[in-house]
């Protein structure tokens, strides 16, 4: 297939999932991302040519939140009137691009009912890989499932992992796929033998999880992750290693249980 033939049928990939979305079908939507991860779309550039320094994406706010507008194919770029520079971009790369600076990306705004935003917290999602995040938006609460050999277990291990501050824990129901416990992981120190000792600690640890539970750890450093933001924000940590010296701490109010960072549905 020739370069061009291959950027036609990503376009159309992107173009024909995108006609597939509507409230509440997270499989079209997560189609969706795939089709945009393996394709290209035409950035809108505000000013500046492709390449040039002084390149600019035109940007747009949708509930809040930031996003910059592109279109998915040279047909839709004529269809949207848009007349300044723009720049044909892989999905992923864009993605990548975007998403640190926590700005999402809006597909076809000039199209009949807006277009599709794509959050920031997707975008990244499609930088880090889809199958390595969990689908949002996600429903994140405190765990009511009652294990505690498990968090007995893990804290007299974390006891004994010099490299751990704290552990938080939290119950995420992603848009697609199973529940799952999350374990957030406060360290000291990032390096590898400090990492290498807090998998050693998991490992030991995770015979007492139930059969059939998934477990998760998050890096709670990652001021990306949404599980992460939740925690940090709600969580009070179950291990706290520079809490001790401090006594007992006062009982806190319940979490509220919601989908962090996602816009409402389009």
């Amino acid at each position: 297939m020739s370069a061009g033939a291959h950027q036609g049928a990503a376009a159309g990939q992107v173009e024909q999932m995108l006609q597939q979305v509507s409230p509440g079908r997270y499989d079209a939507y997560e189609a969706l991302l795939q089709a945009l991860a393996a394709g290209q779309v035409w950035m809108l550039l505000w000013h500046g040519q492709p390449g040039s320094p002084d390149a600019q994406y035109g940007n747009m706010e949708v509930d809040g939140l930031g996003y910059a507008p592109c279109v998915t194919s040279a047909p839709e770029l004529a269809a949207s009137g848009w007349n300044r520079a723009h720049e044909v971009v892989y999905g992923r790369d864009i993605a990548a691009t975007l998403f640190p600076d926590r700005w999402g990306l809006w597909l076809n705004p000039h199209a009949p009912g807006g277009g599709v935003g794509i959050p920031w917290l997707d975008l990244r999602r499609i930088a880090g890989g889809l199958d390595r995040l969990p689908a949002g938006p996600l429903r994140i609460c405190e765990p009511a499932i009652e294990i505690p050999q498990f968090y007995a277990l893990l804290g007299q291990n974390a006891h004994r992992t010099p490299a751990v501050r704290s552990l938080r824990r939290a119950w995420v129901q992603p848009a697609l796929g199973a529940p799952y416990l999350a374990i957030g992981l406060d360290l000291y120190d990032t390096g590898q033998p400090a990492v290498d000792s807090v998998r050693l600690m998991i490992q030991q640890s995770i015979g007492a999880v139930p059969e059939g539970l998934p477990v998760s750890t998050v890096a709670m450093n990652d001021e990306y992750d949404p599980v992460g933001m939740w925690m940090r924000a709600n969580a009070r940590p179950f291990f706290d290693r520079d809490a001790y010296a401090a006594g007992p701490a006062p009982a806190q109010a319940p979490a509220p249980a919601y989908g962090y960072g996602y816009p409402r549905p389009y």
